[in-house]
């Protein structure tokens, strides 16, 4: 037997060894270029758009009376921090916000986890649910003006109701829905009911249910904002609402954009929260 022959076998396995192992590492390599190209699109984009609006406002190719530059924007917004107001604002909104939401997802998730796992509950609470679901959740601030009266209440309970009901139809949605060979497995390992929610249901609409949350939170944020616009005297709402009425319209634009970098960063929140509780989803363990 020669030396090639002999070495023949253990060339072959070192190369069917490396090949996978090579596949891997370009695979690895094209998800983390996609993961900064899509980083980068995210920030550059709105960095883009920014330095448009500037070079337009400096320009005067807009009225800056109406579109005031980035640059003003901040400005207000920083002297605004300075004194305070901004912040006891920003406080006030997000107290209602995070109430409402909690009031409002716990009873969303118990309603629609009891309405998914049962389907004589559903089939009794589905139609008159569906019914107050469509209207209009700002549309209902004076029925809680008139029970509730002026003050925090009526926002929180408008706020937790809009909540309640996106939490509630992802929950049941995700409950009713999970794939009968989950169910199946459960039964064959003798679970009871309760463990069968725990164990096997929950895990499994659990990464479901946070997108529901997710949007939750940020029609948390409008409605509240909306609510603060109608009644209040405090709030990023009301800052934008009253800035409006004294056209100060660059304190205007400084509550829009708090808005926005609030509601993006509690939905982030929610959606890094998810993350955590749910590392067995796939969408949770893309590489980085």
């Amino acid at each position: 037997m020669t030396v090639d022959q002999r070495t023949a076998p253990s060339e072959v396995t070192l190369i069917e060894t490396v090949r996978p192992r090579v596949g891997l590492e370009a695979s690895k390599s094209r998800v983390r270029r996609q993961v900064w190209l899509e980083r980068g699109l995210a920030i550059g984009l709105p960095l883009a758009a920014i330095a448009l609006w500037q070079l337009a406002s400096d320009q005067a190719w807009i009225d800056s009376r109406l579109y005031p530059a980035p640059t003003t924007i901040v400005d207000e917004g920083w002297h605004l921090l300075v004194d305070g107001r901004l912040l006891g604002d920003i406080q006030a909104s997000l107290y209602r916000i995070l109430v409402g939401l909690a009031i409002g997802a716990t009873c969303g998730l118990v309603v629609g986890t009891a309405m998914g796992v049962s389907r004589t509950l559903r089939a009794a609470l589905e139609p008159t649910l569906n019914a107050i679901y469509v209207v209009p959740k700002i549309a209902l601030l004076p029925v809680f003006l008139t029970i509730l009266g002026l003050g925090e209440a009526p926002k929180l309970a408008l706020v937790g109701v809009t909540v309640f009901f996106f939490v509630w139809v992802e929950t049941m949605e995700t409950m009713a829905n999970v794939p009968e060979g989950f169910r199946e497995a459960g039964r064959s390992f003798g679970v009871s009911q309760l463990g069968m929610l725990r164990h096997v249901l929950g895990p499994a609409a659990l990464p479901q249910i946070f997108v529901g949350l997710r949007v939750a939170m940020s029609v948390a944020v409008m409605v509240n904002t909306a609510a603060e616009f109608i009644v209040g005297d405090d709030g990023i709402g009301y800052l934008i609402f009253n800035a409006r009425a004294l056209f100060a319209v660059d304190r205007m634009y400084v509550g829009i954009v708090v808005v926005a970098l609030l509601g993006m960063l509690l939905t982030a929140l929610i959606g890094a929260v998810g993350r955590w509780l749910t590392p067995w989803h796939q969408s949770s363990t893309r590489i980085r």
